[in-house]
């Protein structure tokens, strides 16, 4: 029985020393200078500002949901796409409506306003912006 455990010990110790070697050599061989902002969050080099705690609005939620929704049929037309000669008329027949699915299903989404960020001030004030030359941005020229 142990026999059978040696690889898996053997592992399991690997992994430890290549831990342990990489923690101690990053103790004693890292920079201890300690100035003013070393411990200060940071995001992207810009000092944190306010709480992290704030609301957002669900749009940016139902977008992110949306886009891993679609992304993860794409994973589909990659396996498709590894057996389209073996999957023949009959795999094509059926991606087809696989993808005919998604077309429709994407233009339920952008009719019922799914893909707006806008929020609903931005859409009440979208008709009295006006671009340059006059142009003004009427919803009766939405398609």
């Amino acid at each position: 029985m142990i026999d059978g455990l040696r690889p898996f010990l053997f592992y399991t110790a690997a992994v430890l020393a290549v831990v342990v070697t990489m923690l101690g050599l990053s103790f004693f061989l890292g920079q201890r200078i300690k100035r003013q902002y070393k411990d200060t969050p940071f995001e992207s080099g810009i000092i944190s500002v306010g709480s992290a705690q704030f609301r957002i609005s669900v749009h940016f939620y139902l977008t992110a949901i949306l886009f891993i929704i679609f992304d993860l049929e794409v994973v589909f037309l990659f396996a498709w796409a590894v057996a389209v000669e073996q999957a023949g008329w009959p795999g094509f027949i059926e991606i087809s409506v696989f993808i005919f699915i998604l077309i429709v299903a994407l233009f339920y989404l952008w009719r019922i306003g799914a893909l707006d960020w806008r929020t609903e001030t931005q859409k009440r004030e979208l008709n009295t912006i006006s671009g340059p030359g006059g142009v003004v941005n009427r919803k009766e020229f939405k398609l």
